[in-house]
């Protein structure tokens, strides 16, 4: 009864899966028994596996993602069979990059409520290591239970399009895809309006930071994954992003994005830019959260505008700063932006102290989508 209070709409589980053959038939086990029938076990209708069903027909229901032996179809022949103590083996790569496939776990709604800190923090496949084939070992019973989110290693973008079915799909290491991002952009759109693409923080990030989830929403990734437990603005923006659509988790990427056609890149928008005059009049504040760093208790408040989108749109601007005045501050300044692709944008105001010419304490900041805001 908890699963859905968020939200209607599916729920992907995504395991990291370091268990024994004889703890996954467990892990099986317990996710039938404890989901139910809210768990996808088999597929919703009869048709082909020739597309994803959409959300909407997914309401209410749980997916598994991870590794699968053999097709979905394989995999719905065995339901009815008692497969419990059977194995099967699948190929798989190591060392395909310099970064750990271990990503810190999340919640799927958080609460995000940033506490008092500072803010201001060629070919399609970039070289990797030399890759060799390991044989991992895959519980039928738990294999059986992933149906529309089968985890499949990315090899290359030529690969997935010649070989990956619409249900496989990719995760990738922040590394790597940034790489991608800066050499094969165009590929990456291609390849992310066909497949799934969930990418995941480097392992280096031991304290668990994060990276600017954007430049990855700019390709149409549709999993960024964030270490949720740590504030700060990517975890802002991540917020912000998804107050989109009634904050149901999921958000409609703009048509150049899932157009399988689409020749856009974030790097050279050309025609896909429709281009928007954004004109923002700060007024006044009332009642910022008094400073901790003043030795006399008052903010000097500041307010400052943000935009992150494709690297054209990104840029800010800051107000004047109102001395020893945290309860009323009154700026009455305007500030004007062009924004060329406003389907990415976020907007971001940000309320800071100044401390000095060269740090400002954070007292607060609200994220949002562009096109969320209303006129007037």
């Amino acid at each position: 009864k908890l699963y859905f209070q968020a939200s209607d709409y599916p729920i992907v589980l995504s395991l990291e899966n370091h268990c024994s053959c004889k703890q996954q038939e467990v892990m099986a086990d317990y996710l039938e028994s404890i989901l139910g029938d809210k768990l996808i076990t088999s597929a919703i209708d009869d048709t082909e596996f020739t597309q994803l069903p959409s959300p909407e027909a997914l309401k209410f229901k749980i997916l598994i993602k991870n590794k699968k032996v053999g097709t979905i179809e394989e995999g719905m022949l065995r339901r009815h069979l008692d497969r419990h103590g059977e194995t099967e083996e699948i190929s798989d790569f190591e060392n395909m990059s310099d970064e750990d496939e271990t990503d810190a776990k999340a919640p799927l709604y958080p609460k995000s409520d940033s506490s008092k800190r500072k803010s201001d923090q060629k070919p399609s496949s970039p070289p990797r290591k030399k890759a060799k084939m390991k044989k991992i070992k895959i519980a039928i019973a738990l294999s059986d239970l992933v149906i529309y989110t089968k985890s499949e290693k990315f090899v290359s973008f030529a690969h997935s399009l010649a070989n990956q079915k619409c249900y496989e799909n990719n995760s990738i290491g922040e590394v790597r895809a940034q790489k991608l991002v800066k050499h094969s952009a165009k590929q990456f759109v291609s390849h992310t309006s066909r497949f799934i693409t969930r990418i995941y923080p480097k392992g280096t990030r031991t304290n668990s930071s994060n990276y600017n989830p954007q430049e990855f929403w700019n390709v149409g990734c549709q999993m960024v994954a964030l270490n949720f437990q740590t504030p700060g603005v990517p975890m802002e923006l991540q917020n912000g992003k998804f107050l989109d659509n009634g904050r149901c988790g999921y958000i409609l990427k703009p048509e150049f994005l899932r157009n399988r056609n689409s020749t856009f890149t974030p790097h050279n928008v050309g025609r896909y830019s429709k281009p928007i005059s954004l004109s923002i009049r700060l007024i006044s504040g009332h009642q910022l959260p008094p400073s901790n760093l003043s030795k006399t208790n008052k903010a000097d408040p500041l307010v400052q505008i943000e935009i992150y989108g494709v690297p054209e749109d990104q840029t800010k601007k800051k107000s004047s700063v109102i001395k020893s005045n945290a309860l009323s501050p009154r700026w009455n300044e305007t500030f004007s932006f062009t924004i060329q692709v406003p389907e990415l944008a976020l907007i971001r105001f940000c309320v800071k102290d100044e401390i000095s010419l060269v740090a400002n304490e954070f007292l607060g900041q609200y994220t949002l989508p562009l096109l969320s805001l209303s006129k007037g």
